[in-house]
């Protein structure tokens, strides 16, 4: 018998290849294009399943015309590319990968919050282009981590993670905002208080963005927010493209309304809005915060444990690890 054919639409690691080769015809995306919708159409006829990553859309008409695909396996934590309601009408699962690339993923937003609230970014291209002559008081001063108060929108996995290297490794003050509040022993380990947005808008030094990307939290930073923050804060985003105003974000920056950024997404990526590039005082990054080695890996292999599962193979044949609609799969 024909083994089910299967479509990774990014290139990823060999290993990880071979493992669903085990099971699957599998056609990889070895030149890693980023597919036309069209494109990811006519790689999808004859599939069964498919591994994608946020830069595939699966949405209802792809859905529609791909009517033998029964799995779409996301290499992410997010998964604002999958129309998930289509795909459950469709019976199609779809899985994403949470947990592997949590602490990662708050190291980096960290360090991109240091680096905007210290103005690396900003000295480092200072000193290359010759401009170091001598040192003075008040060069690249910028602000504290220690001690600041740290406020967090989205408090999901990530968020408490940032909050617990605030707390228990600067002494922060973490205040966050979230659609639900936290269990109080969650907000014991975090060292973590609920305020409301406004609040803590005012009150943060330093604002990380980690909420998830939908309807409802579109620009969920504008111009109206940033307009509340204070002139000495820092606003660091890893959520998703789109949560903040990055044109509102660009004239705060540009009339020193905050005192910088630093941004690990973008509205549309991987175009960059011009205006950010123009101004000096804020980190930029191509969407890297959960690039280590071992994270990555992680996050394909969880991946290929989703679509092995969910096509009826393996250990965990029928029930794959991480579904986000559930309702899809067959009894056992």
């Amino acid at each position: 018998m024909s083994r089910p054919a299967v479509l990774v639409a990014r290139a990823i690691q060999p290993e990880v290849i071979a493992r669903l080769r085990e099971h699957f015809e599998v056609e990889v995306n070895s030149a890693d294009d980023i597919y036309s919708r069209d494109e990811l159409i006519a790689h999808l006829q004859g599939k069964l399943g498919v591994m994608t990553t946020g830069s595939e859309r699966i949405d209802k008409g792809v859905l529609a015309a791909a009517p033998g695909l029964r799995a779409v396996c996301n290499i992410a934590v997010g998964f604002n590319n999958l129309d998930v309601p289509a795909a459950t009408a469709r019976g199609v699962l779809c899985t994403n990968t949470p947990d592997v690339l949590t602490e990662t993923t708050a190291d980096f937003g960290f360090a991109l919050m240091m680096a905007a609230a210290r103005r690396v970014a900003e000295s480092e291209h200072f000193l290359r282009r010759g401009e170091w002559k001598k040192w003075s008081v008040d060069m690249f001063v910028g602000s504290d981590i220690h001690g600041a108060t740290l406020g967090i929108l989205g408090m999901g996995r990530i968020g408490q993670a940032i909050a617990r290297r605030g707390a228990l490794g600067f002494g922060m003050k973490v205040l966050y905002c979230n659609r639900t509040r936290l269990s109080p022993e969650i907000e014991d380990a975090c060292k973590a208080s609920l305020v409301t947005k406004d609040e803590l808008l005012r009150q943060a030094d330093h604002l990380m963005i980690v909420v998830p990307y939908s309807a409802s939290s579109h620009h969920a930073i504008g111009a109206a927010e940033l307009a509340l923050m204070k002139p000495t804060a820092t606003l660091t985003n890893i959520a998703r493209g789109g949560v903040v105003d990055d044109a509102a974000l660009a004239k705060a920056l540009a009339a020193k309304q905050i005192a910088a950024a630093g941004l690990d997404v973008f509205e549309g990526e991987p175009a960059v809005h011009p205006a950010l590039l123009q101004v000096p005082n804020v980190v930029l990054t191509p969407h890297i915060a959960s690039a280590t080695r071992a994270t990555r890996l992680a996050m394909a292999n969880l991946a290929a444990d989703n679509l092995i599962a969910a096509l009826g193979f393996g250990p965990n044949a029928g029930r794959p690890p991480t579904p986000l609609n559930p309702e899809v799969l067959k009894p056992a």
